[in-house]
């Protein structure tokens, strides 16, 4: 057990009741108390603007995610036309961003669950997006995509070792799914790199997100998989923790 922090309890008051001083939290501070995250408990998280539902309980959105999210937006802005595919879109805040952000994009989300795909569809109906520019489908990463291409290809996909330890916040409510891929967490960064040459357009891009420990290996592995150059860019802290292969 824990006791919420001010800060905490603030951000609940305001992101969950609307600034109510006097509204009931109790339940709300047991949870916390717990250890159960508080975006769970307010039940969404800011993220570039919109307001990303978490009620099927997805992968909580990272700061670090936001951060390379927002550079894509602005890499992908001046262009009048473009197509892409979040994959393991989860929450979908990467492709709804662009959708918010990029007049000119066609977003395609693709997800394994069938609760975080209904999820997406109602992001998008809550924030106002345009859903004639958008299509989410369920299944294991390109399947449902099969003899499709995009220009571009962006994914935060699990990437943790399997025996490395998390805090109890994250290993107790977060889905394993999302967070683990294998003893080396490289299983489906693997899977991608193979597959994504046949769903990038010429002159497409693969943008994909990383464990820090694990990101030379996945360079080579995109590499391998046909990608004319990778690159490894940081994080707002410094941190290797994206990946951009640019493809012929």
């Amino acid at each position: 057990m824990s006791i919420p922090s001010r800060d905490d309890l603030a951000a609940l008051i305001r992101d969950k009741y609307g600034g109510d001083a006097g509204a009931d939290i109790a339940g709300d501070v047991a949870r916390l108390s717990a250890g159960e995250p508080l975006a769970y408990v307010i039940g969404w998280v800011p993220f570039l603007g919109l307001h990303v539902d978490l009620g099927s309980r997805p992968l909580i959105p990272r700061a670090e995610t936001e951060y390379w999210t927002e550079v894509l937006i602005t890499h992908l802005a001046k262009r009048p036309q473009v197509t892409l595919l979040d994959l393991c879109a989860g929450s979908g805040a990467i492709g709804l961003s662009v959708l918010k952000h990029v007049p000119g994009a066609h977003v395609s989300f693709g997800e394994l669950e069938l609760p975080h795909a209904e999820l997406i569809r109602k992001n998008i109906e809550m924030n106002g997006l345009d859903a004639a520019r958008a299509l989410v489908r369920r299944g294991n990463l390109f399947v449902p995509f099969s003899g499709e291409r995009f220009d571009v290809i962006a994914t935060n996909p699990p990437y943790i070792p399997a025996g490395r330890e998390l805090d109890g916040s994250v290993i107790g409510y977060e889905p394993p799914v999302a967070l683990f891929a294998g003893a080396e967490g490289i299983d489906l960064i693997d899977r991608i790199a193979r597959e994504a040459a046949h769903h990038l357009n010429p002159g497409g891009e693969l943008w994909m997100e990383c464990d820090i420990d694990n990101i030379e290996t996945a360079r080579e592995l995109v590499l391998t998989g046909g990608a004319a150059r990778a690159d490894i860019r940081t994080d707002q802290y410094g941190r290797p923790r994206t990946l951009v292969g640019y493809y012929a």
